[in-house]
């Protein structure tokens, strides 16, 4: 009988990406919209993005052949794809892959109104969703046009379902985005609201950082996973690579605290 979970699954949160970059400048010299020509599906990787992918696809090409990923999937968005084409140049797949399957409900969070727009922008133009984030919190603050963690949620648990239905036993490697890490991490540990925020609050998910988890008959019923590790950077770092943990252009707007200690 199929277990109906994934053998191994690997979230990676894709490399630098232009707009990465572009939040930083736009952040440092305080301007209210984040410069970036193409829309946020066509960002691509920095060069060091590519750079990064090539270190954690080279991580993978050095396991045995059956333990590496024989499932890729990725997120739509530009960045996510070039991240992992890298990963599968790279040898970092098994030979029997799929190919690259791309799944929108791995895309990143959206914006709506708040798109482009710094922390400072957000306060200049639309004040009211600056005080009804810091009310809500970022969980269920919902920017008109945009979603919240828990819009990602919903569509996060329709994905994990149809792993669970088509891709069970296989080893499963997803590339996404920062938001979508920490929402994965919500569902199959199942947390709370609070303990998700708390991990988030520590620190941002490093461009091509690795969260791993197994498969485990003593795991919750609601997975069957067990977490391996969270934000790995060894792999970049045994190549030399710089690493980074930029938030997103959009995701600039994100860090605002929370009545009660959360953000």
């Amino acid at each position: 009988m199929p277990q109906r979970h994934p053998l191994r699954l690997w979230i990676v949160r894709h490399g630098e990406s232009a707009g990465n970059i572009a939040r930083d400048a736009a952040q440092a010299a305080g301007a209210a919209r984040i410069d970036i020509p193409e829309r946020d599906v066509d960002v691509p990787l920095s060069a060091l993005g590519h750079r990064q992918a090539q270190a954690l696809g080279h991580w993978f090409a050095a396991m045995p052949k059956g333990e590496r990923p024989n499932l890729l999937l990725a997120s739509p968005y530009r960045r996510a794809v070039e991240t992992a084409r890298a990963i599968r140049r790279t040898g970092g797949l098994a030979p029997e892959a799929l190919p690259l399957l791309l799944d929108e409900r791995l895309r990143e969070k959206e914006f709506g109104i708040l798109d482009r727009l710094t922390r400072a922008g957000i306060e200049r133009f639309h004040p009211e969703q600056a005080a009804l984030r810091t009310d809500l919190g970022k969980f269920y603050h919902r920017p008109p046009g945009g979603e919240s963690w828990c819009d990602v949620i919903l569509r996060l648990r329709s994905a994990l379902d149809t792993i669970s239905l088509h891709h069970d036993g296989r080893r499963v490697l997803i590339v996404a985005h920062q938001v979508v890490v920490l929402c994965l991490r919500y569902l199959l540990e199942d947390m709370t609201e609070a303990e998700i925020l708390a991990i988030d609050a520590e620190g941002d998910v490093a461009n091509c950082g690795v969260t791993e988890y197994a498969f485990s008959a003593d795991a919750s019923p609601g997975s069957g996973l067990d977490l391996v590790r969270y934000n790995f950077v060894a792999p970049l770092e045994a190549e030399g690579t710089a690493v980074t943990s930029e938030r997103d252009a959009n995701n600039d707007a994100e860090p605002v605290p929370h009545r009660g200690g959360t953000r």
